[in-house]
């Protein structure tokens, strides 16, 4: 089975990349299982004082795999996503998202959960849920603490899509710059990460994301047993069939 998401730590830094690009780096079993694992690698590599994920590919994460949800249950899948967040939540290194394709649907996920996003000025997001039948259900727990109200009502029922400079301003990156100035940036963040202790960036990380983590906590089961209620729904089937068959 060919590997999906590749780890390599040097100069301080864990970098995870996701390589699925027959799928555009959906979020798939297989994807995902590899994803924690490589995490939790990192995490525990004392040598790296950052964790960096990226994308191989001109796709960042396309969401859902919807081949698989539509030809199996995704009760397991929900809660995969749900503990996915929590772990880059809890990570006791911190988390930075380098964005140099577009995110879709539950990519956004991952977005929500880091420390620090990085998005090339190019990079387009956008919340599909509704437009399939769904809810951004388990990865509202991280997205609505990012959001203002009134943002995240507009562009989770809206589901249009909008922009790295507009994601800077509704709280969900942290910046977007030139594309040409992506790696550089990046860089400069992940250098200025490893010139502090462990200890200082461990602990700073707990308390930023105390307020998250309790969330996750709190409304983690709910969320996943709603997201696998809705895959599983007759209309939801429709919808993402006619999606597939459209593509």
């Amino acid at each position: 089975m060919t590997e999906l998401v590749h780890l390599h730590v040097a100069d301080s830094v864990a970098t995870i990349t996701l390589d699925s690009e027959h799928n555009r780096n959906a979020l798939s079993k297989q994807l995902v299982t590899e994803l924690v694992a490589h995490l939790t690698t990192a995490d525990a590599d004392a040598t790296a004082k950052a964790i960096l994920i990226r994308s191989a590919g001109t796709v960042f994460c396309s969401g859902a795999d919807l081949t698989e949800a539509t030809s199996g249950g995704m009760v397991d899948g929900a809660k995969a996503i749900v503990d996915l967040q929590r772990q880059i939540a809890t990570a006791e290194k911190p988390v930075v998202v380098e964005l140099g394709g577009p995110v879709r649907a539950g990519g956004l996920g991952i977005v929500g959960a880091a420390d620090i996003v990085i998005a090339a000025e190019s990079v387009t997001f956008q919340l599909t849920e509704v437009r399939l039948g769904l809810a951004a259900a388990v990865i509202s727990i991280s997205l609505i603490p990012r959001f203002t109200d009134r943002a995240a009502a507009d562009l989770i029922l809206t589901a249009r899509k909008f922009d790295a400079t507009e994601a800077v301003a509704v709280g969900l990156i942290t910046r977007a710059v030139p594309d040409k100035d992506l790696s550089g940036e990046v860089t400069a963040v992940l250098t200025d990460l490893a010139k502090a202790y462990p200890q200082g960036l461990r602990e700073s990380k707990k308390i930023l994301n105390h307020d998250l983590v309790a969330r996750i906590d709190a409304l983690g089961d709910e969320v996943a047993a709603k997201s696998a209620e809705l895959f599983g729904s007759d209309e939801a089937r429709e919808a993402m069939t006619a999606f597939l068959n459209k593509k």
